[in-house]
């Protein structure tokens, strides 16, 4: 039962086995259910999904508000915009990653029968799944995805089984109870009720994947079949049944009356149960009415407010939230009266102004409004944004200034009513707010705009992409600094100033440098893999909330257990591309050394070392060649063998390494058709670093193509960084030649030759080619000579102050 050491018993295995489940179950249900009519603060976890036998399931608390007009509907539905904001603000997530279920509850009341009819229309907006290929999500985030749209894909498992059921298949199990949503749409789908779905679909051909599916998700929709029948009230029910008993209990006081017995005490007790049945029927019936004078008062309230609030814009000047979502931008409107007002998380007071979201202290910024003139003050430890720059002392606003307000809580201020022209307020939305931020950090698309046709459409993709992770590299900093991870995110732009062995620029995109704070380890990831840890790391910062708060200690077991490698702010530790440096071959076509000293430039267009490089033509045996073997024209390597040598000698100035002497680098490089890239041996802790590496390289047979290639290209020399904790990078020589002395073959034999070999006529005629080309070699030999002499006869006529303008060199260049 308890085991001993490592053999468990049953004991502790059932509960470390329960306990698994009970966490797997909260990694998997994250949905939380939040009731956007209710004016309290948010309960953690959000509300609580209950099952009754006679409601069947429901949520536990949420407010029910009676309406008598549609007016009425439209003030409750403004109400549950605002409250939807605010959570948005709180962890600012855009509304469209959640679910939004409106539910209206009709009664249809028959005076003269005594019957009341009712019903409930389920209205649903379905947030959108994500496709792993359209959202580019890697493994951690894969994974999360079946969480993320774990009910989009119960409610498809549902639909699909009823669906079924309908066809007159056997299925034992209908999955209503895997998600909340599921759970509340359970007599909507599959009880008595009628069902509408409304599919919507792209126009766009790249979506014909998604918008197919869609149709087959509908088309199984079409399939179940529900029968409606009238709702009678359970309460008019009751009702009934109060009256029956009633006209009974009347029927037994009259016979009693009429038999004359004495039987006082029986009939007080009747009497007693007629008025209390008397009493409750009128309660029963009275109820509705009372709950419309409660929401009429509710109303007139907020009526009260909404006026209130109209006649504050007329006289004061006050801040408008921007959301991601357009829907939810402008709902919100904090006033700055006149005197001195703090703003931040602290409650609502006459002299405060209460926010929330990451980033926001307890008192973070005052707003003074004195003869009329408005200025922002940052507290310390705050963050204050004024039109894309940050301010650290007090600011005066203009009219149409945007405020950024901690990690990204974005707000437009207005001026006073004077100041307020026939300006496009809409144009200040989000995204501008983003772009405005990019361009203060240098990063925007110059005069040419976003319209302009002039525009590289790569560099427009990358501004995008970098204006849209901008506010979530702020979220995940702040969510770093608030959890104590020591973990810093900077948004890079991948080959901003790097190209390719040709000279092309390099497809450019967006990457995340993640820096630990501590050990200084450095990551590099990709746009969908910080998106994807994102959405991890708001799940484990949303869970310490709840944990803070003391309400979930299940889930505080769960934090407990983790390991670090779950933790979504770190990764296994792994090489990092510092920079390139290229080193151009075209020496090598004329057999010409060539020593370089290389600087190695940054993907950002930053000096990350200077490195020392040779080309040296050599022998076969890797001696290096002489000036007698320089060729004048390159193709006469066309069919010889070439052999050339890259030395890397030094790495000056290593600013990897000066940041942190724990660190160490590698070269890594390739050349030609080689596929894999070989790297030199790894050096630690040193910022000079002595490399002293050599490779030898052989061409048995050179081709054309490969003499174009060395006249037009450079080899792309990398400089990896390595952390400690990582594995040095080694050359992979997979589909490499090698020679038993180490030579690395580019080529063997011509693809000509090759040819040439397939047809005897055609091998005839490359014999005779042949023939011709060894005398045009020997004739190319001696003119070399001759040239040599009367090079040597005009030297030694120079040194003797003679002239030899007679002579004439004569050089006959080799022709293939």
């Amino acid at each position: 039962m308890v085991g001993y050491g490592p053999n468990k018993g049953l004991v502790p295995k059932l509960c470390e086995r329960l306990f698994q489940a009970i966490r797997e179950n909260q990694d998997t249900r994250q949905c939380q259910v939040v009731d956007l009519l209710s004016r309290g603060s948010r309960a953690p976890g959000g509300l609580r999904v209950r099952e009754e036998q006679q409601r069947g399931f429901y949520v536990e608390a949420l407010r029910t508000v009676p309406c008598d007009s549609a007016t009425q509907v439209e003030q409750l539905m403004e109400q549950g915009t605002r409250t939807r904001t605010t959570a948005a603000t709180n962890m600012n997530a855009n509304s469209s990653r959640s679910h939004m279920l409106i539910i209206l509850q009709l009664k249809q009341i028959f005076s003269k029968e005594s019957i009341t009819k009712q019903s409930n229309i389920n209205l649903v907006d379905l947030a959108g799944s994500e496709r792993q290929r359209s959202s580019g999500s890697e493994a951690d985030r894969l994974k999360e995805g079946t969480a993320i749209n774990l009910s989009l894909t119960t409610l498809g498992n549902v639909i699909s089984s009823l669906a079924d059921v309908a066809v007159g298949r056997k299925v034992v199990h209908i999955p209503y109870r895997d998600s909340v949503l599921t759970k509340l749409l359970q007599s909507a789908l599959g009880g008595n009720s009628r069902t509408v779905m409304i599919a919507t679909l792209s126009p766009a051909d790249i979506c014909y994947e998604e918008s197919l599916s869609t149709l087959r998700y509908a088309e199984r929709a079409k399939r179940i079949q529900n029968r409606a029948v009238v709702n009678e009230s359970p309460t008019e029910r009751l009702v009934k049944e109060l009256k029956a008993e009633n006209a009974r209990l009347l029927q037994r006081l009259s016979r009693l009356g009429q038999e004359g017995r004495r039987a006082n005490d029986e009939t007080k007790e009747l009497r007693q149960l007629l008025t209390h049945n008397e009493l409750q029927i009128r309660a029963i019936q009275t109820l509705w009415e009372q709950h419309l004078q409660e929401a009429l008062k509710d109303w007139e309230q907020q009526y009260a407010n909404i006026t209130q609030e109209r006649r504050m814009m007329q006289m004061h000047p006050y801040i408008l939230n921007i959301n991601e979502d357009a829907q939810l931008s402008g709902v919100v409107k904090l006033f700055i009266e006149e005197g001195e007002r703090h703003i931040g998380l602290c409650d609502s007071s006459p002299r405060s102004i209460s926010i929330r979201g990451l980033g926001i202290q307890e008192r973070h910024a005052v707003f003074r409004n004195e003869q009329r003139r408005v200025t922002v003050t940052p507290l310390a430890g705050s963050k204050v944004i004024v039109n894309g720059d940050t301010v650290f002392q007090t600011t005066e606003l203009q009219h149409l200034d945007r405020l950024i307000l901690g990690s990204n809580s974005t707000y437009l201020f207005i001026g006073y009513p004077s100041e307020r022209g026939g300006e496009d307020w809409s144009r200040y939305d989000y995204d501008y707010f983003q772009s405005e931020l990019a361009a203060a950090e240098g990063i925007h698309l110059g005069e040419s705009g976003a319209g302009s046709s002039h525009t590289d459409p790569s560099l427009l993709a990358v501004f995008y992409d970098y204006v849209k992770l901008m506010p979530m590299v702020a979220e995940a900093n702040q969510m770093s600094q608030e959890l104590n991870k020591g973990v810093q995110f900077k948004l890079e732009i991948k080959n901003l100033a790097l190209s390719d062995s040709k000279g092309h620029d390099l497809q450019k995109e967006i990457v995340v440098r993640v820096t630990s704070l501590g050990s200084k380890q450095v990551w590099m990831w990709s746009k969908a893999k910080f998106v994807n840890r994102k959405f991890l790391m708001e799940d484990a910062y949303q869970q310490g909330q709840v944990e803070n708060n003391g309400d979930n200690r299940i889930e505080g077991l769960s934090t407990a257990a983790s390991a670090r490698d779950k933790d979504p702010f770190w990764d296994p530790v792994e090489p990092v591309l510092l920079g390139t440096a290229h080193l151009w071959l075209q020496s090598l076509a004329f057999r010409i050394p060539l020593e370089e000293q290389l600087e190695v430039l940054g993907s950002e267009g930053t000096e990350e070392a200077v490195l020392q490089a040779q080309l040296i033509p050599c022998t076969s045996t890797g001696f290096p060649m002489g000036e007698d073997d320089i060729l004048i024209d390159p193709s006469e390597l066309l069919g010889r063998r070439l052999d050339f040598q890259l030395v890397l000698e030094q790495c000056c100035g290593l600013r990897w390494i000066r940041e942190t002497r724990n660190r160490g680098v590698q070269i890594g490089f390739r050349l030609f058709n080689c596929i894999q890239p070989l790297f030199s041996p790894a050096v630690w802790h040193n910022v000079n670093p002595l490399l002293d590496h050599r490779a030898h390289f052989a061409s048995l047979h050179t081709s054309q193509r490969l003499l174009d290639y060395l006249q037009s290209s450079a080899v792309v020399l990398e400089l990896w960084g390595l952390q400690e904790g990582c594995t040095d990078l080694t050359s992979s020589l997979e589909g490499v030649r090698m020679t038993t002395e180490g030579i690395f073959i580019m080529e063997e034999a011509g693809p000509t030759d090759t040819a040439l070999v397939d047809s005897p006529e055609l091998g005839l005629s490359a014999r005779a080619l042949q023939q011709d080309l060894e005398q045009l070699r020997s004739v190319n030999a001696s003119l070399r000579k001759e040239n040599q002499s009367l090079r040597e006869q005009l030297n030694a006529a120079r040194n003797g102050n003679r002239n030899i303008h007679n002579r004439v060199l004569i050089e006959i260049p080799f022709i293939n």
